[in-house]
C-alpha cells in the first residue's frame, strides 16, 4: 500500500516512483551480446543439437565443450579448435593432477559451474579441483588453468592424427583433418615445465620431445608450487610459423580479461547492427542468440594475406580479399545469405568471390555446393550457390565477377551430375533430365543401375527436379542480365520443369517412372523409404508440395486458384502425422517440429508460412509465424526444433522476428509477417537505417490492421530491397483480431518469376 504524507508527500512519492523506475530501467538494459544464450537448443528433439560455440564473428577459431549434448556428464578434455561446424576438436588439452598411470591422451572430466558467452568460457573441473578460463580472438586464444591441489600437475596436448613436438619454448605440430588438409598449432606455456614426455596411444610414458601418429600426445609436467598455468596459442591452416604469427599478432601481451573484453566489444558491434526494443526478454534472447548463430559460418581463413585452399591443396595470396569457406549452401541460400547481405554486403561479396575461386581451383570449374575447410563435400541435392549469387546481384552487390560466377554455376548444373551427394560428371540420369525435364523415380523393386547415384541418398527425383528448376530460373535471370540470349531462352523454359511432376488430380508433386507414368500406389506422407529419399529428400511430399519458391503464382494456378491454394496450405498444418511419433520419426527423422505435416525443423519448410500472402490471406501468415516461433524457438535447452546448420535456420528466426522474410532469394523483395518487437532498427552499411515500428504493440496484437512505408499507405504485404536499402520507416498498426482485407487484393500479391 502507498501512503501519502502531509506537506512534502507528493514530491517524496514522485522521487520514490521515478527513482525506482530509473533503477528498473537501468537494471534491464543489456548489450546485444548479453542477450545471447549459447545453451539454447543444446538438447536436441531428435537429431543434432546446437553447440554453445565460443568464437568471433565468422572466425577461423571456434571451440565448444566436447560432449554429446548439454546432458553430457563428462567433458572430453578441453578443445583448442573445432575445424568445422558440428565437428570435433582437432587438438585437445587435458590439465591433470594424479597418478601418472592414470594419464590418457584425452582425459574425461567431471565438471560444474560452467559459464559460456560467445567470447569466453569458464568451467570448474570438480573432481580435479581445477578452474579453467578461456578467451579468444580470430586465430589465437588463451587458457588459464588454476589448480587447487598442491600436487605435481601435468598438461597433456593431443593430436588425434598428426605430430607434436617441444622445442624448449613451445609445443608445435599439426593434425590431419581430411583431404590432405592440416591444422597447425603453436602453444607457448608461460610457465616452464620441469619434465617433458611422450604419451603413446597405449598410455605408455617415455622421455621425449616429439610424438607422431594416432593420438600423438606431449605431456608437460610442473612442480607442486606451480598452481597456475597460462597457455596462449595460435592456430593456422598454413604452417606452424603462421600459427605463431597469428598468436603474436592477436594475443601476445594481452591479459585474459583484455581478450574477453575485446571479444565482447566485437560481438556487441556485430549484433548491434540490429537493435530491438519492446517485446519480451525471452524474445530478445531468442533474437540475439539466433543472430549470434548466423555468424558461425562461413569462416574467414585468410591469415596475414594468405590462405590454404583444400580445393587445390595450395597456399594462395588473398590479394587483399578475405577467403571464406565452411558454408552448407543447400540451406544457407534461403535466409542465411540474404541476412548477410543486410549485415555486411562487402563481406558477402568476398564470400561469393571465394565461391568463384573455389570453382577455379577445383578440377572442374563447377560452383561448390557444400564447401568446407577440407574442400567441397558435394552433399545434399541441387546447386543453390547460384541463388546466393543472383540474390546478391539483384540487391546491388557487384564486387565479384558475375560472368565467372554464371559460368561456374551453369557448369555445376549442366556438367556435374544432378544425383545427390555426388561430385561425378553428368551421366545417364542427367541426359534423361535434359531430354524429358524431370528426374525419373524407380518403382518398387526396380534396381538402381546408375553409378553416380548414392546407395543411401538415392535419386531424390522430385526434390532434385524442383530444386534444379529453381536453379535454372536463377541461371535464366543471370543470363538475361549478361545478355546471353540462348542460355536465357533455354533456362527460362527449363525453370518450369517442376510442372512435369505436378499431379493435377492430387495437387501434389508426384514421382514419375522412366516412361513418364506416375508411380502408384503412392502415399505423400510415407512413400519413399528412409527420409523419403527414393522420392524427395529428408522431407515428405507435404513439404515438397510447396517447393516452387521462384514461381508461387504459377503454383497457385496449378492448384486451382487462391482459395484452393489457401485450403491446401491449411491442410498441411492440419494433416495428421498418420503414425505414432516413434514410427513417424523412425522413417522421417529430419522432419521434426511438426504442426500436422508442416516441419519447423528443416529448411525446405521455412518459406511455407509466408505463402498465404501470395494468395490473399496474409493474416494467416501473421498468425502462423507468431505461433510457430513461440512454440518451437525458445530461450531454453530444447529451444531449437531440429538441426541448426550454423545459421541456416536461425536466420529465418531473425528475419521473422523483425517482421519480414525473403521467400525467393533472387527476387529482391521481402514478404511481411508479424513483428515481435515494438521497434526494430537495421543499421545498413551505406549509413541508412531501416526501422520497423509496431503501433499498438502487445503480445496478443499479432495482426496487421494497416501499414505505411515512409508515411505513405502500404496496402501490399511486401516491400522491395530498394525500400530497405534507402532507409526509412515501416509502420505496422497491430490489432488483436485479423484485418482480412489488408494486403488481400490479387494485384497486391508478391511478384513471382520476374526477369
Amino acid at each position: 500500500m502507498i501512503k501519502f504524507f502531509k506537506n512534502n508527500s507528493l514530491p517524496v512519492l514522485f522521487m520514490l516512483v521515478t527513482g525506482f523506475s530509473s533503477f528498473a530501467q537501468s537494471a534491464k538494459e543489456k548489450s546485444p551480446a548479453e542477450y545471447v544464450n549459447p545453451y539454447m537448443g543444446n538438447i536436441s528433439h531428435l537429431l543434432v543439437p546446437t553447440y554453445p560455440t565460443i568464437h568471433m564473428p565468422n572466425s577461423l577459431l571456434r571451440v565448444y565443450p566436447e560432449r554429446s549434448d548439454y546432458n553430457g556428464d563428462l567433458l572430453n578434455g578441453l578443445p583448442l579448435i573445432i575445424t568445422s561446424h558440428r565437428g570435433s576438436s582437432a587438438f585437445n588439452l587435458s590439465p591433470f593432477q594424479g597418478e601418472l598411470s592414470d594419464l590418457k591422451p584425452v582425459i574425461k572430466f567431471s565438471y560444474d559451474l560452467e559459464e559460456i558467452h560467445p567470447y569466453s568460457y569458464h568451467v570448474y573441473l570438480d573432481e580435479q579441483e581445477t578452474t579453467v578460463d578461456y578467451g579468444l580472438s580470430s586465430q589465437s586464444a588463451k587458457y588459464i588453468i588454476q589448480f587447487e591441489k598442491e600436487k605435481e600437475s601435468h598438461l597433456i596436448l593431443n593430436s588425434r592424427n598428426g605430430m607434436l613436438s617441444w622445442d624448449g619454448e613451445a609445443i608445435s605440430g599439426y593434425q590431419i583433418i581430411g583431404n590432405n588438409t592440416k591444422i597447425y598449432i603453436y602453444l607457448i606455456p608461460k610457465q616452464k615445465p620441469e619434465k617433458v614426455q611422450v604419451l603413446a596411444e597405449n598410455a605408455k610414458l617415455s622421455l621425449g620431445t616429439k610424438a607422431e601418429g594416432r593420438n600423438a600426445s606431449i605431456v608437460l609436467s610442473f612442480s607442486k608450487s606451480q598452481s597456475q598455468l597460462e597457455l596462449p596459442y595460435g592456430v593456422s591452416f598454413i604452417n606452424e610459423q603462421q600459427a605463431k604469427s597469428n598468436y603474436l599478432r592477436e594475443v601476445k601481451g594481452k591479459t585474459l580479461a583484455k581478450l574477453q573484453e575485446e571479444g565482447k566489444e566485437i560481438w556487441d558491434e556485430a549484433l548491434g547492427k540490429m537493435q530491438v526494443e519492446g517485446g519480451s526478454e525471452a524474445d530478445k534472447n531468442v533474437f540475439y542468440t539466433s543472430l549470434y548463430r548466423s555468424y558461425e559460418r562461413p569462416v574467414c581463413i585468410s591469415e596475414d594475406g594468405r590462405y590454404y585452399s583444400a580445393f587445390d591443396g595450395q597456399v594462395h595470396d588473398d590479394n587483399g580479399r578475405a577467403f571464406y569457406t565452411d558454408d552448407w549452401i543447400w540451406d544457407s541460400y534461403r535466409a542465411h545469405h540474404p541476412l548477410r547481405v543486410l549485415l555486411d554486403p562487402k563481406q558477402e561479396e568476398d564470400i561469393i568471390h571465394s565461391f568463384i575461386l573455389m570453382a577455379e581451383q577445383m578440377d572442374h570449374n563447377w560452383l561448390p555446393t557444400f564447401p568446407e575447410v577440407t574442400g567441397d563435400s558435394r552433399r545434399m541435392n541441387s546447386n543453390h550457390g547460384v541463388a546466393t549469387i543472383l540474390d546478391a546481384s539483384e540487391k546491388g552487390l557487384n564486387n565479384f565477377d558475375l560472368e565467372k560466377a554464371f559460368q561456374a554455376s551453369k557448369a555445376a548444373i549442366t556438367e556435374k551430375t544432378l544425383a545427390p551427394w555426388s561430385g561425378k560428371p553428368a551421366g545417364e540420369l542427367d541426359d534423361f533430365y535434359k531430354e524429358h525435364g524431370f528426374i525419373p523415380g524407380l518403382r518398387e523393386g526396380e534396381e538402381e543401375t546408375i553409378p553416380e547415384v548414392s546407395g543411401f541418398e538415392k535419386r531424390q527425383p522430385v526434390a532434385v527436379t524442383l530444386g534444379t528448376a529453381y536453379d535454372e530460373w536463377c541461371l535464366a535471370v543471370l543470363a538475361n542480365k549478361l545478355d546471353h540470349k540462348t542460355d536465357f531462352a533455354k533456362f527460362k523454359k527449363e525453370a518450369l520443369n517442376y510442372r512435369n511432376l505436378f499431379n493435377t488430380e492430387t495437387k501434389f508433386f508426384h514421382p514419375k517412372d522412366k516412361n513418364g507414368e506416375f508411380i502408384t500406389p503412392f502415399d505423400y506422407r510415407f512413400s519413399g523409404g528412409i527420409g523419403a529419399r527414393n522420392t524427395y529428400g529428408e522431407n515428405n511430399g507435404w513439404t515438397y508440395r510447396w517447393d516452387v519458391q521462384h514461381n508461387v503464382a504459377d503454383l497457385i494456378d496449378l492448384m486451382g486458384g487462391r482459395e484452393a491454394f489457401v485450403e491446401n496450405l491449411d491442410a498441411t498444418f492440419a494433416e495428421p502425422m498418420g503414425r505414432g511419433k516413434r514410427e513417424f520419426y523412425t522413417q522421417l527423422p529430419d522432419q521434426t517440429g511438426n504442426v500436422g505435416q508442416f516441419s519447423m525443423a528443416n529448411e525446405p519448410s521455412l518459406h511455407i508460412p509466408y505463402l498465404y500472402s501470395y494468395a490473399g490471406a496474409p493474416w494467416k501468415t501473421q498468425k502462423r509465424i507468431k505461433k510457430l516461433i513461440h512454440t518451437w524457438f525458445r530461450n531454453d535447452f530444447m529451444g531449437v526444433p531440429g538441426d541448426e546448420d550454423g545459421g541456416g535456420m536461425s536466420s529465418f528466426v531473425v528475419f521473422s522476428q523483425l517482421g519480414f522474410y525473403p521467400v525467393t532469394p533472387g527476387l529482391p523483395i521481402y514478404v511481411i509477417g508479424s513483428p515481435f518487437f515494438q521497434k526494430s532498427e537495421v543499421s545498413l552499411e551505406n549509413g541508412n537505417t531501416f526501422t520497423i515500428i509496431a503501433e499498438n504493440f502487445a503480445e496478443e496484437n499479432k495482426y496487421i490492421q494497416s501499414a505505411t512505408l515512409n508515411g505513405k499507405s502500404l496496402d501490399k504485404p511486401w516491400f522491395t530491397h530498394k525500400d530497405l536499402e534507402n532507409g526509412g520507416t515501416l509502420v505496422l498498426k497491430m490489432g488483436k483480431k485479423a484485418n482480412k482485407n489488408w494486403g488481400s487484393k490479387p494485384e497486391n500479391a508478391p511478384p513471382s518469376f520476374k526477369f
